[in-house]
């Protein structure tokens, strides 16, 4: 009988809360959040299902060893007296990640690596006269050691590769969104579908596709063509298959609209190669428009989402730029919600706007805020005066 243990998984900061949420609803047990990772229990099958449909996870890892160490010997004795024949051939490849956070060890992350190869390395020689080869580009097992403090944690990837490569995306543009990014400030700003979306400045339309597998429940990594797990000794190739195929019908039909903007031809471009790599092209619509020069024309509730230029990406007039972002949302887009992320602090007083969240956020080694921007008809006086209206009339019924 397929049993349940413990997994990690990792995601960006700021997504722990989304990324909780997605496995409770996924149907994980004992949910746990920490940082920049969750943990989480669930048997084989559940594992396969994680790594298609996450959203927000990085990378999914079933620890295989926890213990205290306190030094590099130690490390070196924890990882020998794993059974690794149980986990891979003499003939196979494998390849080590690893992460320290420890004061006891003065070594870099590199080194811990190199160390725990030596002890796997040397295992199979005693035992077997034979050793597997290092592969850090297509192993058989991808093995991650991570040290906190004084305790170890070695785990096996089943992910590989970052499980932001979706497999669509084969153009880019300047300074392109990560796909776990995307898809988290979509699900931080509550948009499930339902409602119409726009992604004003879409570049090469990461966040427009994201949108669009939340919108029609498509399992996040469908595109991807490998998962780490499938090179794995115990790989229950009818058991994926099954999973996946309950994940496919799952799928819905969204009949809002999805549209993305750009000045730029090349990335209208990039975006539609992108959008018909991720066979979403019936469902999104890119335009070559300036957002400055536009207004709403979709009738309902609208998402505005967008990841507009920083200073640190291009060269832009902050201050211009920002100031016309505010324009333009408060003249042009009444009755939407508009959402954007930016490591520029100051930029954000020059929108003009009063933000009614702000979420930090990472976007690699940039420190960001995600704002929201509700842009009512009218003043936000008149909506808060006929909103009291409305309940009066209520209430006299």
């Amino acid at each position: 009988m397929n049993k349940d243990f413990k997994m990690t998984a990792t995601t960006l900061f700021g997504l722990e809360g989304v990324l909780a949420k997605e496995l409770r609803d996924l149907g994980a047990q004992d949910v746990k959040e920490g940082v920049r990772m969750v943990s989480f229990r669930g048997d084989s099958g559940f594992m396969y299902k994680a790594n298609i449909a996450l959203r927000t996870a990085v990378r999914i890892l079933k620890p295989i060893k926890v213990c205290k160490i306190y030094d590099e010997e130690d490390l070196y004795e924890a990882i020998q007296k794993i059974k690794w024949e149980n986990y891979l051939e003499t003939e196979g490849t494998f390849a080590i990640g690893a992460v320290v956070n420890s004061k006891n060890f003065t070594s870099n992350s590199h080194y811990i690596s190199l160390k725990s190869k030596d002890a796997i390395a040397d295992y199979f020689r005693h035992k077997y006269s034979k050793r597997p080869n290092v592969d850090l580009d297509y192993p058989d097992l991808k093995i991650h050691i991570h040290i906190q403090k004084e305790w170890l944690t070695v785990s096996l990837d089943s992910s590989g590769d970052s499980l932001h490569k979706r497999g669509y995306r084969t153009a880019t543009n300047i300074a392109p969104i990560n796909e776990v990014l995307a898809a988290g400030m979509i699900l931080l700003s509550g948009y499930t579908g339902e409602e119409n979306f726009i992604d004003p400045m879409c570049g090469s339309g990461t966040i427009l596709i994201e949108a669009a597998m939340i919108a029609n429940n498509i399992p996040a990594n469908i595109n991807r063509k490998l998962f780490a797990f499938e090179n794995w000794k115990d790989y229950d190739e009818d058991l994926y298959f099954t999973i996946q195929e309950s994940l496919l019908k799952k799928i819905r039909s969204s009949h809002f609209k999805i549209m993305g903007f750009d000045k730029a031809p090349s990335a209208v471009e990039k975006a539609n190669a992108n959008i018909i790599n991720a066979n979403l092209d019936e469902f999104i619509g890119v335009h070559h428009v300036n957002f400055f020069n536009s207004k709403k024309e979709v009738f309902g509730n609208t998402t505005i989402l967008f990841n507009p230029p920083y200073g640190e990406r291009l060269n832009i007039d902050v201050e211009e730029f920002y100031t016309k972002i505010g324009d333009t949302l408060k003249n042009n887009y009444p009755g939407s919600t508009a959402w954007l992320i930016t490591s520029d602090t100051d930029a954000l007083k020059c929108v003009g706007l009063r933000t009614s969240k702000r979420i930090a956020l990472k976007n690699g080694d940039l420190n960001c805020r995600f704002v929201k921007y509700e842009l009512y008809e009218g003043t936000r006086k008149f909506k808060e005066r006929k909103e009291n209206t409305d309940t009066e009339e209520e209430t006299n019924d």
